[in-house]
């Protein structure tokens, strides 16, 4: 549900706020001590002396809510990060800002090794990583597991809720920095939502997707949109309509363009 700017400060303010405008506890010991000649005199000063203070606590209760609000990941740098990881059963480093420049990066977070729906994702990014590769992409899972667990959890068959070899590295974020940094953590639990980013070559989050814990992410969606980006960044005077894939029509973003998108479709 949208909202104006003022009308969300508003209902902020005044849920902040409990205080009535009669109140006098606004108005500082110093204060109450002087002496007015008349009584509505005495009011008025009070009045303005509250309204003033409310208004600068107003001013300080706005700054911070605003301080709080991030900028969007998407369209941003992605944050940068230096994590062990275990891949081809052996403990790594993984970096990602080695790959500007060079590769195009899923980075997928899930909750917790040794689980019920993360080894269907991670197994199913790993079972379809030629394709990625083929693209010019790395896979990067993580969760806030140790590369121990990591390490255990390659080491059990599949058949038994294992994961087997994998072809790409599975990062250790035992700090939880990352899965902050890219605010996909569940604080007062201490793990990673179903967060899966897309980080182009020159190291922007060009998109994002969370699900809850319960929710499996898809590998076909995240291929299609990936390819997308792809080819957006390679036609910059095209855009891709809705459901768009490799070989379908795109769409020239001008209003004359356009039309000879929806004429043809």
């Amino acid at each position: 549900m949208a909202c104006s700017s003022s009308a969300a400060s508003a209902i902020l303010l005044s849920s902040l706020n409990p205080r009535s405008s009669s109140s006098s506890s606004f108005i500082s010991p110093k204060l109450q001590t002087l002496s007015f000649s008349s009584s509505s005199s005495f009011n008025f000063q009070s009045k303005s002396l509250r309204s003033s203070v409310s208004l600068r606590r107003s001013a300080a209760r706005r700054n911070a809510f605003v301080v709080k609000a991030g900028l969007p990941l998407v369209g941003n740098q992605a944050p940068d990060f230096e994590a062990e990881a275990v891949f081809d059963q052996e403990f790594i480093k993984v970096k990602l800002s080695e790959y500007i420049g060079k590769k195009y990066v899923i980075l997928f977070f899930y909750p917790l090794d040794f689980t019920f729906v993360c080894p269907t994702e991670i197994t199913a990014f790993s079972d379809r990583y030629a394709e990625f590769e083929k693209i010019n992409t790395e896979i990067l899972g993580v969760s806030v597991d140790s590369v121990f667990s990591h390490l255990a959890w390659v080491q059990t068959d599949r058949k038994s809720g294992g994961l087997g070899d994998l072809n790409y590295p599975l990062v250790s974020d035992v700090t939880k920095s990352i899965s902050k940094a890219f605010n996909v953590l569940i604080e007062d639990q201490g793990i990673a939502l179903r967060g899966l980013f897309i980080i182009d070559k020159e190291g922007v989050i060009q998109h994002s997707t969370i699900n809850n814990l319960a929710i499996g992410r898809s590998v076909d969606e995240t291929l299609r949109t990936l390819q997308a980006l792809q080819f957006v960044q390679e036609n910059p005077d095209e855009v891709c309509p809705a459901g768009w894939k490799p070989g379908e029509k795109s769409m020239k973003p001008d209003p004359k363009g356009s039309k000879e998108y929806f004429a043809a479709i």
